[in-house]
């Protein structure tokens, strides 16, 4: 049976790797194991161990803590957090465009997305 807390580390595990375009493979070449062990870490099949935890994070640019974000104390059980909007692929893909738009210009974006939110 799957534990929350490691579905949920799985789910930031794949966030992340989705959000920096980095493929299962690319990971787990990093990491020095195959695919599909990051497939079953994914999706919270095999607990991830410390230190591979730690080969993750460097891999992927993240401190440990990064993974746990969205947990509090005394939610192990639910291990959601009551909205959780990186879960969300649309809001993953809106993420990543909006870093690869040029510096000057994601600014511009990003006062105009203030303005309409506060319009709405």
């Amino acid at each position: 049976m799957k534990h929350p807390v490691d579905v949920h580390v799985g789910k930031r595990i794949r966030q992340r790797r989705w959000l920096i375009g980095m493929t299962q493979q690319q990971l787990a070449d990093q990491v020095g194991i195959k695919f599909q062990q990051i497939q079953k870490y994914e999706t919270g099949m095999n607990r991830v161990s410390a230190s591979r935890l730690w080969d993750i994070s460097d891999a992927v640019g993240v401190k440990i803590s990064f993974f746990f974000e969205g947990l509090t104390e005394g939610e192990e059980s639910s291990a959601e957090p009551a909205h959780d909007l990186m879960a969300d692929k649309e809001a993953l893909q809106l993420v990543r465009s909006y870093y690869a738009i040029p510096e000057a210009q994601r600014r511009r974006l990003f006062d105009l997305a203030k303005v309409l939110s506060h319009a709405a």
